[in-house]
Formats: structure tokens, sequence, C-alpha cells
């Protein structure tokens, strides 16, 4: 191979990372740390919320599939009343990072944290998100009607799943 050929396909192969990279990048609107800070007066208690057979079978209803992990993590005010979840949905093809926060057994607020897919980004606006405030989980609906977004069906599925999914999960919490 002459080094032309080389030099050519070296930056055939470096052109095509950066594409193939650059549809996987997140854009992150709020990291982890603000998102708690947000809506935590005092610093919260961490927690981890071990999935048994049962209530991943139980959450296999409201999301349609099996759970991934062993188990989750969410934050908790000092008190017990306020619980934050942050997980991961796959809106088309890529993961949403979508934070959730319940007291009382209702949405609080829905945060989206990182969007990693080329559509369907709307649904970080807060004028999406406010939709979600004082949803409950009623049987394996939330008690909110939630409107979709054009174009973005996938996304608003995904968001949907994780705020039934926290609302399950913080039932779960024994009270402190």
């Amino acid at each position: 191979m002459t080094a032309r050929a080389r030099q050519l396909l070296t930056a055939a192969a470096l052109l095509a990372s950066l594409w193939l990279s650059a549809g996987a990048r997140a854009e992150v609107y709020l990291s982890q740390a603000e998102f708690t800070q947000r809506y935590f007066s005092e610093p919260p208690a961490a927690g981890q919320l071990w999935l048994t057979d049962e209530l991943k079978q139980q959450a296999k209803r409201l999301l349609g599939r099996q759970p991934a992990g062993l188990r989750v993590r969410y934050q908790r005010s000092t008190d017990g009343l306020r619980s934050a979840w942050v997980m991961n949905e796959i809106g088309k093809e890529l993961p949403i990072t979508i934070g959730v926060v319940v007291e009382g057994e209702r949405i609080v607020a829905v945060e989206i944290l990182a969007f990693r897919e080329s559509r369907g980004w709307e649904v970080r606006f807060p004028a999406y998100t406010a939709q979600y405030r004082g949803a409950a989980l009623d049987g394996e609906r939330l008690s909110e009607n939630i409107d979709g977004i054009t174009g973005a069906t996938l996304s608003v599925r995904a968001v949907n799943a994780v705020a039934k999914l926290a609302l399950f999960y913080a039932q779960q919490l024994a009270p402190s």
C-alpha cells in the first residue's frame, strides 16, 4: 500500500468515526448534582432499591418490558417524604436521561438531564414536562393526560415510562 493510499484510508476512517460519534453525543441540559440541588433544600440521602423478581414483574407491566439491572439508585430527603430518581430510557435508539422527583405519591417535577437522539428533544422544554406535575400512578397509567409532541412520539413514551416507573419505585420505599 502506498503512503498516499494509507493517508486516504486513515482520513476516511477518521471522518467515519467523527460522523458516527457525532450522532451519539449527549446534549446535557442538567447535571445530576444540579438536578439534586434544584429539588432538595439540604443534601439528600442516597439509597438503592433492589429489584426482586416480583418487583421486576410488576415494573414490566408498566414498561412493557423487563427492567434492566439488579437495583435502582435514588436520593431521598432527610424527612423521607421526597425522592428523586434518575433513569435512562431508550427513545428511538439511544438513551434519554430523565430525572423524576416524587413526593406523597405524586410527581413534583420531571427534567430531561441528557438527550442523545437526533429527534424528539422537545420533551426537555418546561412547557412539556410541566404536564407531569401532580400526576400519580392510577393502576398502570398516569392519572394525568399527557399530551404528545408531533415527531417525538418515542421520546414522549420514554418519559412516560420513566415517570410511571419512578412513581412505582417510590411506592416501594419504606417510610422513614
